[in-house]
C-alpha cells in the first residue's frame, strides 16, 4: 500500500504554548489532519489546546478516544480502529499530526501508535517535547539531580511494591500521574524522609495550574491525571 502523507508525532510539551520546539510548531502549520487523543472520561483534549495556536485554519480535527490501559494487548481492537482511521488519511496524501503533551516517546499513547504504523510502510517523523517533569524543576527552580545523584522516574500508577523499592534506591525522584494514590504515595514519601523536599505541580503551564509545597497538609486532595511530584533524600544547597 502506498501511503504519500507523512505521519507526525508532535510533543507539545506539558501546557504552555510557549515552550513547543520550532520543529514541532513547523510540523503542525504543515499538516492537514490533526489526532487530537482523549480519554473515554473527557470530552476535550489538552494537546490540542496546546497545539491550537499554531494549526493552519484549514486542519480537520479528528479526536480519537484511548483508554487507559496497562496492557496494550488487552484494548488491540480500540488502537487498531485509530491506526485504520489515520492510513485513510494518509493515503488520501494528507499530512497527519498526531499532538501528545509532554514527549511522544516518554509514557505516551502515541508509542502504541507509532509501533502499529511501524510496519504499514508509512513516513514517520516523531519530534520531541519537553517533559512536565523537566517545566516542573526549571519553574519552581528545583533542580532535579546534582553531581553523581540517580534520577528514578516512577508512574505513581505502578504497583505499590515497585514504587517502594524504587524509591528505596533513590537519590531524586520523580513522581508522575500521581492522582488515584495520592495519600499512599505521600505515607512512603514521608517513611523515607523525602516528604519536606516535596514539591507537587498540577496541570504544568496551563490555566488551572497548581503548586503545593506543604503536601502533607492536602494529602486527602482529588488530584488532577496531570500531577507530578520532585523530590530527594536530602537537600543539598
Amino acid at each position: 500500500m502506498n501511503y504519500s502523507g507523512t505521519f507526525y508525532g508532535i510533543g507539545v510539551g506539558p501546557g504552555d504554548p510557549e515552550l513547543l520546539t520550532v520543529k514541532a510548531i513547523n510540523a503542525l502549520r504543515k499538516i492537514d489532519t490533526l489526532i487530537a487523543p482523549k480519554t473515554e472520561k473527557k470530552s476535550d483534549s489538552v494537546a490540542l489546546s496546546i497545539a491550537q495556536p499554531y494549526l493552519k485554519p484549514s486542519v480537520e480535527i479528528i479526536y480519537q478516544t484511548f483508554p487507559m490501559i496497562k496492557d496494550f494487548a488487552e484494548e488491540t481492537e480500540v488502537f487498531e480502529a485509530n491506526k485504520e482511521e489515520i492510513l485513510k488519511h494518509l493515503r488520501d496524501e494528507q499530512n497527519v499530526g498526531f499532538a501528545t503533551i509532554g514527549d511522544p516517546m516518554f509514557y505516551s499513547t502515541y508509542i502504541y501508535i507509532f509501533q502499529l504504523l511501524e510496519s504499514c510502510g508509512v513516513k514517520i517523523v516523531t519530534i520531541p517535547g519537553v517533559p512536565a517533569f523537566l517545566a516542573i524543576a526549571s519553574q519552581i527552580g528545583r533542580p532535579l539531580a546534582y553531581g553523581n545523584d540517580i534520577l528514578t522516574i516512577i508512574p505513581a500508577t505502578a504497583e505499590p511494591n515497585a514504587i517502594n523499592t524504587a524509591l528505596d534506591h533513590a537519590d531524586a525522584t520523580v513522581l508522575m500521574k500521581v492522582y488515584k494514590n495520592f495519600p499512599e504515595v505521600v505515607d512512603a514519601l514521608q517513611a523515607r524522609g523525602m516528604l519536606d523536599e516535596a514539591a507537587l505541580v498540577s496541570r504544568c503551564g496551563l490555566d488551572d495550574e497548581k503548586i503545593i509545597t506543604d503536601i502533607a497538609a492536602h494529602k486527602q486532595e482529588q488530584l488532577n491525571y496531570l500531577s507530578t511530584i520532585l523530590t530527594r533524600r536530602k537537600h543539598r544547597g
